[in-house]
């Protein structure tokens, strides 16, 4: 076998499944070697594989869009204006191209995930925070987005976003990964910013703010190594919690059903109906008693939320209103369905 090197000829033929022509060695050329159907090839990176799956992307955009409404509720009552704030997209990306991503100044705050040895990066975009800025300030925050570095005072300023948003980041991993969060520090070149290495495989989340005319995005970015075991326990606590043993289901039947007996369900009870005339109703002033009809033994309607569920009596005990439960309703009633006495 010869040990030269292949041409780019031989390349293409071996590439695009083109055959040698009998005694020659050349591509074999007219309709044969044009019919040859398409290849669809898809590039793999070996160095990031992508490691997000449809099922775990789901999740991911339900935890970022809790993060997302908090913040929002949060800012409005900070900035004490409307903005309105939404979840664009979670993605993988290199820690490379994510640098890449970032604005030149840009306000990137750093933060330590204790006990990991590992950093995560917030970046605002000059847009918000020159809004922020001037909003926190006393301004209308309709300036021109700014163009320079941070001073230390408006860097201040910002940081309370950040702050807001590494504590929203704990609150929606923690029944997940356990992540505690501190920011550190600021860089303001994404050349320099540095946390993990530019190969690594990171976890960002593009977050949109809008308000007015101003529009501009909130990066935030996770390494993957310290959400291992978010992407690959979904199914060994699945098969663990199959492999439990009665105690421990009984443990956490009782727990369940602890907390669903916690939980507070409004009852409202209804009176039956009866008529006024436009006469009485016009006569209707503060203070007035509105004679009803009602017999005072009537029964009223208790719901349970928004169903009827049991059929009551009205009363007094030790001087308060009060419903006596007679019986329940067998069926769930809709408006158009219930009768009154």
């Amino acid at each position: 076998m010869s040990s030269e090197t292949l041409s780019q000829t031989d390349i293409d033929r071996l590439l695009g499944g083109g055959s040698r022509s009998g005694g020659g060695g050349g591509v074999a050329s007219g309709p044969a070697s044009t019919s040859m159907p398409a290849v669809d090839v898809q590039v793999y990176d070996f160095r990031r594989p992508h490691r997000v799956s449809k099922e775990r992307l789901r999740t991911l955009e339900a935890m970022y869009e809790r993060l997302v409404k908090a913040l929002e509720a949060w800012l409005i009552s900070r900035v004490r204006g409307q903005i309105e704030v939404r979840l664009q997209s979670v993605e993988q990306f290199s820690f490379g191209e994510f640098t890449l991503s970032l604005p030149m100044p840009c306000s990137s705050f750093i933060f330590d995930i204790q006990g990991t040895g590992q950093k995560g990066v917030i970046d605002v975009g000059p847009e918000f925070s020159t809004y922020i800025i001037d909003r926190l300030f006393g301004g209308e925050g309709g300036g021109s987005p700014l163009t320079r570095a941070l001073t230390p005072i408006e860097r201040m300023a910002v940081r309370n976003v950040a702050d807001k948003v590494t504590a929203l980041l704990g609150e929606i991993w923690q029944d997940h990964v356990p992540l505690d969060l501190n920011i550190t520090g600021f860089e303001s070149s994404p050349e320099i910013l540095q946390v993990v290495n530019r190969e690594d495989p990171v976890l960002v989340a593009n977050v949109e703010f809008s308000t007015g005319n101003v529009s501009s995005l909130l990066l935030l970015c996770l390494p993957f190594s310290v959400l291992d075991k978010f992407f690959t326990s979904s199914g060994q606590q699945r098969l663990a919690l199959l492999q439990t043993n009665e105690q421990e289901r009984e443990t956490t039947r009782m727990r369940s059903e602890a907390a669903l007996r916690a939980t507070k369900v409004p009852l409202t009870a209804r009176l039956p109906d009866f008529q006024l005339t436009m006469r009485e109703l016009a006569r209707i002033e503060e203070g007035s008693v509105v004679p009803t009809g009602i017999p005072t033994d009537a029964r009223v309607l208790v719901r349970a939320g928004s169903q009827e569920r049991f059929i009551g009596h009205a009363g007094r005990v030790n001087g308060n209103l009060a419903v006596r439960i007679v019986d329940t309703l067998p069926t769930v009633t809709t408006p158009d369905a219930r009768t009154t006495s």
